[in-house]
């Protein structure tokens, strides 16, 4: 037995054997022993794939409004840290790192990436869970609008039945599109969008060509927009991320269809123009922010920290696409806000908090009472803006 005793004596030094021992004790009396050092948040998000450069960009914004924030003291005197996990543009893998996020990393809210599906699968996860789930990129409407009676999705970022409204908008003015064609990827990102451009070309008296789908490894779209060309389309409104979107572009430069384009934003979340060709720049497609033109103060301050950040960006292409980068920015600082009116990150006191938000001066907008239980959504429709890639830059439109 004294043997034993020394054998255990000399693997753990005093210091250690005290700290377990007091460890026990504490256990058993009932009280913490360690506050957690950092708050942590997380990412759900593409980090690899053709959408990798879409994880980038939310990362970036991510990482430099939590600079901020640390700089600034943190979050009830805690720093932010956040920990990420790649869904590989894949529901089941992205529940099971939105499960990893909560049960293991114990993070107070996380945030979502560009797919719809994904995000979809989460939402039920995040509202169970009783933890914050933060859309900073999927546009699909029932992310946020999902019924249910306690809602834990919030979203800075497009929503589809919005989005459809102003690309039809758009088409009238710019192209006076009478005949839409929709082109849209075969998923629940693409049936969200069907249901709200049919009902935004119906609000404006158009009678749509045809609803063609598609698949993501798709390469040739050329007999879906032969049947909208010989249904009497005017306009192409296309939804679709960026590899199938690009097929799109290269179908009709074989048929020699030189007809308009108007996209959501997929193509942004990835290498478009390189893989779409030439014609890939004649695609005008919705965004909610853009680092090209006159920026605001706040533009020039977040511009100039990823540039010390990452010593890779040297140029405004290097910052496309923008929106994951601004959506997740302006995304961080709200979470922040609310955590810091929670006083906690217990998570029914946090979904309260978003609630009581008041003014936020943001990247993309001043932010007012921008949360209510009954719109989950900061961005609205007066929040988008048309653009267009010039080689590997996206720009405003005009």
């Amino acid at each position: 037995m004294h043997m034993v005793r020394s054998v255990q004596k000399s693997r753990f030094p005093l210091s250690r054997r005290a700290a377990i021992l007091g460890l026990g004790a504490a256990v058993l009396m009932g009280t913490p022993v360690f506050a957690q050092e950092t708050i942590k948040v997380g990412l759900v998000a593409a980090l690899s794939g053709q959408s990798a450069k879409s994880g980038e960009a939310i990362t970036r914004g991510l990482e430099v409004a939590i600079d901020e924030i640390n700089a600034a003291g943190g979050v009830l005197g805690k720093k932010i840290e956040l920990v990420r996990r790649d869904d590989e543009s894949n529901p089941a893998k992205g529940v099971v790192a939105a499960r990893e996020l909560v049960q293991k990393e114990k993070v107070a809210a996380f945030f979502g990436g560009i797919d719809t599906p994904v995000s979809l699968a989460i939402v039920p996860f995040a509202n169970q869970a009783k933890v914050p789930f933060i859309g900073v990129w999927a546009a699909g409407t029932a992310i946020t609008r999902n019924g249910a009676p306690e809602n834990y999705v919030f979203r800075v970022s497009a929503v589809d039945e919005l989005v459809d409204e102003a690309m039809i908008d758009y088409g009238v003015k710019t192209y006076k599109t009478a005949k839409p064609g929709l082109m849209l990827i075969n998923n629940p990102w693409g049936e969200s969008n069907e249901k709200g451009l049919k009902a935004a070309a119906a609000a404006k008296g158009l009678a749509v060509a045809g609803a063609e789908k598609f698949d993501n490894a798709d390469v040739d779209m050329v007999p879906q927009l032969t049947r909208l060309k010989e249904a009497g389309a005017d306009t192409i409104f296309l939804v679709a991320n960026v590899q199938p979107a690009a097929q799109v572009v290269k179908s009709l430069d074989r048929m020699g269809w030189a007809v308009p384009v108007v996209s959501h934003w997929g193509p942004a979340g990835g290498r478009f123009t390189e893989l779409g060709g030439p014609s890939a720049e004649k695609v005008h497609m919705v965004q909610t922010y853009s680092f090209s033109g006159n920026l605001s103060k706040k533009g020039q301050v977040v511009l100039a920290a990823l540039k010390t950040k990452y010593p890779q960006i040297t140029t405004l292409a290097d910052v496309t696409p923008a929106v994951g980068i601004a959506n997740a920015y302006d995304g961080m600082h709200l979470l922040a806000l609310a955590i810091a009116k929670a006083g906690t990150t217990d998570g029914p006191a946090l979904r309260k908090a978003f609630y009581e938000i008041g003014t936020y001066e943001g990247l993309i907008k001043t932010y007012s009472k921008p949360f209510s239980p009954d719109n989950q959504d900061a961005l609205g429709k007066a929040d988008y803006m048309f653009t267009h890639f010039k080689g590997a830059e996206i720009v405003p439109v005009n």
